[in-house]
């Protein structure tokens, strides 16, 4: 049975896409230490990444600052995550998300907390941790003053203060209200 575990990152940063990873674990694959992307370290999470990516067939998804303005933000992950699924080009026989809303996928499961308690959405969370905190270095390397690489996007206190004092970038999300707000 080929079951394929998504997760999301992003959905409440300021600035950059919303990222979904796709996974699918092989049979006798056994990783300790999988679990939910948030409650470990950025070492271990790399270090897990590296090995999900090696043993494991995964993909990316992902919706832009622009798609999420657009359609908003719940739609934009639904989005990042079928495109994750979709790009694995496998036929599956369950999705398995973490949460309570399944993209438009045949045979779509959620588990709340799944990130937790299900190895291959575990594994799916760290690959939309990992790339999405890689594409917020980057851009921190293209905006220092914003301070993306620490705060990730989320809407910190350095980061508001940097919006008030810089405005918004490209990338950021103007339908997201502290960004909105600039231009009242």
């Amino acid at each position: 049975m080929i079951i394929v575990g998504v997760d999301e990152v992003g959905r409440g940063c300021l600035v950059g896409n919303v990222v979904a990873g796709a996974v699918i674990l092989p049979n006798d694959f056994d990783l300790p230490g999988l679990t939910d992307s948030k409650k470990l370290s950025e070492k271990k999470r790399e270090v897990l990444y590296a090995l999900i990516t090696n043993q494991c067939q995964w993909a990316v998804g992902e919706a832009s600052a622009i798609e999420i303005d657009k359609i908003n933000i719940l739609q934009a992950t639904m989005l990042a995550m079928r495109r994750a699924v979709e790009r694995l080009n496998i036929k599956y026989d369950q999705v398995l998300v973490d949460g309570n809303c399944c993209p438009d996928l045949d045979n779509c499961r959620t588990i709340i907390k799944g990130d937790l308690t299900e190895p291959v959405i575990s594994a799916a969370s760290i690959i939309a941790k990992v790339t999405r905190d890689r594409q917020m270095v980057e851009l921190d390397k293209l905006y220092p003053m914003y301070g993306f690489a620490k705060h990730k996007g989320y809407g910190t206190k350095v980061h508001i203060e940097a919006l008030i004092k810089f405005s918004a970038i490209n990338e950021h999300r103007y339908s997201f209200t502290p960004v909105k707000n600039l231009f009242l």
